[in-house]
């Protein structure tokens, strides 16, 4: 695939063309490994194929290959977005993301797998429908009623059809707001996200076909709630295994769903961490912009997720294909990929360490402007909100009344007590008791003993005679 820039008779060439077969090798491997033991050697441990390559081999590769900020030219968009190529691409997850399911319960039912193995199944068949979910999401955005149906058929193995309704038309106007249930707040863990966000898509689901049947005035329990269209896939292929292998088989089909969801979930509550769109004063939210998202360039795993992390193009744009997606120099950065980032984000203290001091930076240290969990907003503001800067005006005389001047000059002669004495300029104040080394004044040094010329030791525009008596 070439095109033109305009005014360059160059062809411009996508250079990620066939690594974008990654993201459909996902299903491929897991069926290759779950093949290897069936046929070749009957070890378990690969059957643990899944979380090695989401928790391990995947970092590791976008670690040893880096990012990538190189956008194709305009010129060019429209051309990539009329490939077919691409497309194929993302057709092609689907049927072997079905056939590593039906492997995966076909060995649950042979029962001759021990445990640890069975885990690991759970986990590998798991990662290939949550990350299915990405596939969903990617033609759920698009507007071909294929494309449409394709996104549900996607959806149907790992039990989360809402969410083509959800994310399409929830998220996507909510994003960054306490409305959404798909953002997370600062300073909330993932597990205190998980049923918040779980729960919330369904009922953010339901509401919306709710509201749009009763404009189409159909009824909401229908086959025209697109809800109800999605889990009834669900049930239908659920219940086809279990009918086809026998009860032993549905606990392994609703855990890997779960562990499924989760992925996507944990990848949710990366996106938009601590971000928040400012109210306006109509009550409406500020448009979506890429400051709303938190963005990522390492390219291992954007081959693998169809670019799913230049998230703020994809918020700004949710129709534009994976392939024209642009990195945006002013949306925040995440320290890694998505892929390096997941074991934190199952640990809240490391990700609070590493995540809360990129909020405070990206707000400038006005967490007020923050998306913050509610009960802990005043430990946050407390803990991260620099006070401001109290001062009074240098640029006029006087700023205090002649009796307080008078009173500190009362106060200065009373030698049997100690007094504390105020800068009226930036409020630094000077004890008796305790004086000042830095300034040469060891403690009980009496304010008479300070020279009148003596600048105040903080702000230096005023001077000793200037101060007041503090109460």
């Amino acid at each position: 695939m070439a095109t033109l820039e305009q005014g360059n008779a160059t062809p411009w060439h996508d250079g990620k063309r066939y690594l974008w077969l990654l993201s459909p090798a996902i299903p491929v491997l897991a069926v290759l490994f779950l093949a290897l033991y069936i046929f070749a050697w009957s070890w378990p441990g690969l059957l643990w194929g899944g979380p090695f390559l989401v928790y391990a081999l995947i970092p590791f590769a976008d670690w040893v290959v880096g990012t990538d900020t190189n956008n194709p030219p305009e010129s060019a968009v429209q051309q990539l977005e009329d490939d077919k190529y691409y497309r194929l691409i993302v057709y092609a997850y689907i049927p072997t993301q079905y056939l590593a399911t039906f492997m995966g319960a076909w060995l649950v039912a042979q029962g001759d797998t021990p445990l640890w193995g069975l885990v690991g199944l759970v986990f590998s068949v798991g990662a290939v429908n949550g990350i299915a979910i990405n596939t969903a999401h990617e033609l759920g955005h698009k507007k071909g009623k294929s494309e449409r149906w394709l996104a549900k058929i996607t959806l149907a193995p790992v039990a989360y059809g809402h969410f083509f309704v959800e994310h399409n038309k929830g998220h996507h106007k909510n994003v960054a707001t306490p409305e959404d249930p798909a953002s997370s707040r600062m300073g909330e863990s993932f597990w205190a996200f998980l049923p918040r966000t779980m729960i919330g898509s369904v009922k953010s689901a339901w509401g919306i076909e709710k509201q749009r049947l009763e404009r189409c005035q159909q009824p909401l329990w229908s086959l025209k709630n697109e809800n109800l269209q999605s889990w009834l896939m669900t049930v239908v292929l659920f219940g086809a295994l279990t009918v086809w292998f026998g009860w032993v088989v549905l606990p392994f089909l609703l855990l890997q769903a779960f562990y499924g969801a989760s992925l996507l979930e944990v990848i949710n509550y990366m996106e938009h961490y601590g971000l928040l769109r400012q109210q306006k004063a109509d009550g409406r939210y500020e448009r979506c912009e890429p400051r709303h998202s938190w963005n990522s360039n390492h390219i291992v795993t954007n081959l693998f997720l169809y670019q799913l992390q230049r998230h703020s193009d994809h918020h700004a744009n949710p129709t534009r294909r994976f392939q024209a997606l642009r990195h945006f120099d002013d949306s925040p950065q995440l320290p890694s990929g998505y892929a390096s980032m997941l074991i934190p984000a199952y640990i809240p203290f490391v990700w609070f360490q590493k995540m809360d001091p990129l909020v405070y930076q990206h707000y400038q240290g006005d967490l007020s402007r923050a998306n913050l969990q509610p009960g802990k907003r005043d430990k946050l503001l407390a803990k991260w909100q620099q006070a401001p800067v109290q001062y009074k005006s240098a640029d006029s005389e006087p700023d205090y009344s002649r009796e307080a001047l008078l009173a500190a000059r009362e106060a200065e002669k009373e030698t049997d007590i100690t007094h504390r004495f105020e800068c009226p300029n930036c409020g630094y104040i000077y004890d008796e008791a305790q004086g000042n080394d830095s300034e040469g004044f060891p403690a009980g040094t009496r304010w008479a003993q300070i020279p009148d010329n003596w600048p105040c030791p903080d702000c230096a525009v005023r001077e000793k005679v200037d101060f007041i008596l503090h109460k």
